[in-house]
């Protein structure tokens, strides 16, 4: 047997698949590519997540692409977060060339140009459905744990939730929230103290600048309604997993509003899917891409958070996959979790390059075929390292892979097909709306403007313990009041959000 059949059968041995998979691209040994040794990767285990790796330029984005491509023609949503925008072009049909067709062949697979269903997204001022959750649905401890309070600040926050809860004011956006605060440390103070307990000033006014800095990152435009239904996210059209691109360009600058978004997206997911045990296909798969974003500017707990989810978040049939330029970027702990493993080329400019090479290098199965840490250097565009986790959960061979070509457009659409491709949109018309329904902010304005006005009907010259006496008739009148009016923020949502927050300690009720 001569090298290249040992070859061969070395990957085949490790990727022969009962059920059904996609092939990535072919296998390369000694720098040439081996027509017909297809790397393959089963979709029985894609809900193990996934790392896209390599320097800037090396194709990585082209390659979440290609998945993302063969998810959706094996009826397979994908949820893709775009922080570059070159990511659109997946609805359009990619163009034919000699080179594209020379390399579909080698790898054994029909180049056919297709567009393929895709749903523009946004959660900033880029066209798209508008993604938007509300303050009550993330719950005291997502919300404490993105402001990076302390456990005394904590405290507070939760005792705001549960305030609400009791005297149904809904927290709909950050102004609910910030109203709330104000009302606990002024007017309502007395109140509050009865029920409660003393509430730190200090603390008041710490959670209060936390939440006009995330404001200052447009964290206020993702706060409200109408809040978006995860269950819209699995969708499929004539047969192919809708692919919802969501356009995040314009916040790069803004880490903070970018990682509040994911974590909750993520929590969302975990607490509103069901059980899906061993499938044979993921349910639903999210390509994070310029992952470093979440984890470079994360807290500690943040961090803690993300991991319990990925941890757990596969047995309801979602994958997850990074994208990012180094390994390193992801933590240890998220990154041995993941089961596919997509390598690009790193680059070796510095001490520090090397010795990140040589780390990265032994996180990847040893092959008899390649040292690792020179084929990292080596590559080219559109060739990676490739290794994942069969049918029976042990990684398949290590394969220095040469990535076939996308099948829809490698550039972004033009203003014109953005216009119209959002103007056709069933889900632009059913969260594209401005909703303002009566919340904690406009019903504590309107009841304290009912206070003064009783306030200014009493004699100038009452005793100082007739004015005590009304003052706390009056606060037992507000509460009473308060309790009297809520508002149903949207239909099918439970007014007992307190018995609905699940461990994560977002609101985890079904929505409709």
């Amino acid at each position: 047997m001569n090298k290249i059949e040992e070859f061969k059968n070395h990957l085949s041995q490790g990727q022969q698949f009962k059920k059904d998979y996609i092939i990535l691209g072919a296998g390369i040994l000694d720098g040439q590519p081996v027509e017909s040794a297809q790397i393959k990767v089963p979709l029985k285990t894609l809900n193990r997540h996934g790392l896209i790796a390599g320097a800037t330029g090396t194709g990585k984005t082209k390659t979440l692409q290609v998945i993302a491509e063969q998810l959706s023609l094996k009826g397979i949503p994908s949820v893709l977060m775009d922080l570059k925008g070159d990511l659109s072009g997946l609805a359009m049909p990619g163009e034919t060339s000699d080179f594209i067709l020379k390399r579909s062949a080698t790898i054994g697979v029909d180049f056919a140009p297709q567009g393929l269903p895709v749903e523009l997204m946004s959660i900033s001022n880029e066209k798209g459905v508008r993604l938007k959750a509300t303050v009550s649905e993330f719950g005291p401890v997502l919300i404490s744990q993105i402001l990076e309070l302390n456990d005394t600040q904590r405290g507070v926050v939760a005792l705001i939730f549960r305030y609400c809860d009791l005297h149904h004011l809904p927290l709909i956006d950050l102004k609910d929230f910030k109203r709330v605060l104000q009302y606990i440390s002024n007017e309502g103070k007395s109140a509050i103290e009865k029920e409660f307990g003393q509430v730190s000033s200090a603390s008041v006014n710490t959670i209060m600048r936390k939440i006009i800095e995330l404001e200052q990152q447009g964290a206020d435009r993702f706060f409200g309604e109408l809040s978006f239904d995860v269950d819209d996210f699995v969708r499929t059209k004539d047969g192919k997993g809708v692919i919802s691109v969501i356009r995040l360009t314009d916040i790069q600058s803004r880490p903070k509003l970018f990682s509040t978004f994911m974590l909750s997206l993520l929590s969302e997911i975990y607490e509103t899917f069901p059980e899906q045990g061993d499938a044979d296909q993921p349910k639903l798969c999210l390509f994070i891409d310029e992952a470093h974003l979440v984890f470079s500017n994360a807290s500690k707990d943040l961090l803690d958070k993300i991991e319990a989810i990925i941890k757990l978040i596969r047995s309801k049939g979602v994958g997850v996959f990074f994208c990012t330029q180094t390994p390193t970027d992801v933590p240890d702990n998220v990154l041995g979790q993941l089961g596919l493993k997509v390598q690009h080329a790193l680059r070796a400019f510095t001490a520090k390059d090397r010795k990140a090479i040589t780390k990265t290098a032994e996180n990847y199965p040893d092959s008899p075929f390649y040292k690792t840490s020179e084929v990292l250097t080596s590559m080219g565009i559109g060739e990676a390292l490739v290794t994942a986790l069969n049918e029976k959960g042990i990684p398949t061979p290590l394969a220095h892979t040469l990535v076939r070509a996308p099948i829809t457009r490698m550039d972004i659409l033009t203003e014109a097909e953005i216009d119209r491709l959002v103007g056709g949109s069933e889900l632009a018309r059913k969260y594209n709306v401005d909703l303002d329904h009566d919340s904690a902010f406009e019903i504590l304005e309107r009841k304290m403007m009912e206070v003064q006005r009783q306030q200014e009907k009493i004699p100038p010259m009452n005793a100082p313990t007739s004015r005590t006496t009304t003052r706390t008739k009056q606060d037992e009148s507000l509460l009473e009041e308060l309790s009297k009016n809520t508002m149903v923020r949207q239909m099918g949502r439970t007014l007992f959000r307190e018995l609905a927050r699940g461990i994560l300690g977002s609101f985890s009720g079904k929505r409709r």
